[in-house]
């Protein structure tokens, strides 16, 4: 009823709508060549040539017969493809299906479009297509997306009752992370870069537009109609820890403002799924310090309530963790110290450690008492340092956004 009732009151398209998102895609069937990066069943290319065909087919804006046709083919390109996504490690789905999912999900948006139907399903299959799809014309679905979504805001979202913010924990001066305000990039590379240490950076981030603009109800405004996945629970390392695909609205009215459970936005495509978010950050300039090339920089976003962890682990490249609004409590202890720690002896958690980290059973894991750690309070505006294979234990003492980037 719930999923009825927004779409009843999403905006419903209109011609002008259709000519518009009609415009995003080549003026001739032929232009829209349907090209994979791999081979899949002839059955696939057939109902692809056929979905291109009714679209194509069909003057002007299609009729509902035609939609309806449009909509099934969609459906039955998704069903099929998903399968194909879902039978084995996400490394080894080979990217033709993906494309043949995006594909899926662009025929469905566009049929929504067509028949005037609201759109808030259109923009849902847009996110699927970007979130489990790849790229088809030129990210098209990136790009209709952006024409999609509502024009109108949603209702300005709840507010949470002021209260105290929650105590930070004690930094004794001797365990204190290092402050530096704008370093030169060979002060960074020679004192921390290349030593390997891990360093408060002051004023990096002070020009980026996301320090005057982003706040809970910035997000509820700009993408609150947008699906993304959310992970639920306090950390990844607990049982009861699972994810689910749900609306920006939806994740902030259930774990930002009502805080019925704890829910934790970390998505490594929210800045590629949703653009105009993208726009109000910089890479920092230090990043040219290392091997690869800005491409290949992944930038992470980081959303949750107070009391969100992420337990002590490490990750297999350098880090900047920049915090935008909210503060987090940090550890860091040094890679030399991972007999200490006690990792995971699983594959799939080898980087995460047993310890946690505040409340350690020193019975259990006795050598953790020898990890000496660093740690600090991250306040919106800096910018943290991790460097590669460094452990860090992070908890979010408020609503806390951070973005976290990844380079070599």
């Amino acid at each position: 009823m719930a999923a009825a009732a927004a779409e009843a009151g999403s905006p419903a398209a209109g011609p002008a709508l259709w000519a518009e998102v009609r415009a995003l895609l080549p003026g001739a069937e032929e232009g829209l060549t349907l090209a994979l990066s791999g081979e899949v069943e002839d059955c696939v290319l057939l109902l692809l040539r056929r979905a291109r065909g009714l679209l194509y087919g069909a003057a002007g804006r299609p009729g509902g017969e035609v939609a309806a046709g449009l909509r099934r083919l969609g459906d039955v390109l998704r069903d099929y493809s998903w399968e194909r996504l879902n039978a084995g490690p996400w490394r080894e789905v080979v990217k033709a299906w993906r494309q043949v999912y995006a594909y899926g999900c662009l025929f469905g948006a566009l049929a929504e479009v067509a028949a005037g139907r609201p759109l808030a399903p259109a923009v849902r299959l847009c996110d699927m297509g970007l979130l489990m799809g790849a790229a088809v014309l030129d990210n098209v679905l990136a790009r209709l997306v952006r024409v999609l979504q509502p024009g109108s805001p949603p209702a300005r979202s709840p507010r949470r009752a002021r209260i105290a913010p929650a105590p930070a924990p004690a930094v004794p001066p001797g365990d204190a992370l290092p402050h530096l305000r704008c370093p030169s990039l060979e002060h960074f590379r020679d004192n921390y870069l290349i030593p390997q240490k891990p360093v408060v950076l002051e004023g990096v981030m002070d020009h980026w537009p996301c320090m005057k603009k982003w706040s809970v109800e910035y997000f509820y405004q700009v993408a609150g109609c947008r699906t993304v996945p959310v992970e639920l629970g306090a950390r990844y390392t607990d049982e009861e820890w699972s994810q689910k695909l749900m609306t920006v609205s939806d994740f902030i009215n259930q774990y930002i403002v009502n805080e019925n459970s704890v829910g934790y936005l970390a998505q490594h495509q929210l800045f590629d799924q949703i653009p105009e978010l993208k726009e109000d950050i910089s890479i920092p300039d230090y990043c040219c310090l290392g091997e690869g090339e800005e491409d290949d920089i992944t930038i992470n976003a980081w959303f949750g309530p107070e009391g969100t962890i992420s337990p002590l682990h490490q990750d297999p490249q350098q880090n900047f963790l920049a915090q935008v609004f909210g503060r987090k409590y940090i550890r860091l202890y040094s890679p030399q110290d991972s007999e200490n720690l006690y990792p995971h002896e699983s594959q799939i958690l080898h980087n995460t450690s047993q310890v946690d980290v505040e409340d350690p059973d020193l019975v259990k894991f006795p050598s953790f008492r020898k990890a000496a750690f660093q740690s600090c309070v991250l306040m919106p505006g800096q910018v943290l340092f991790i460097p590669v294979k460094y452990w860090h234990y992070v908890r979010s003492l408020d609503t806390s956004f951070s973005v976290s980037f990844w380079w070599t």
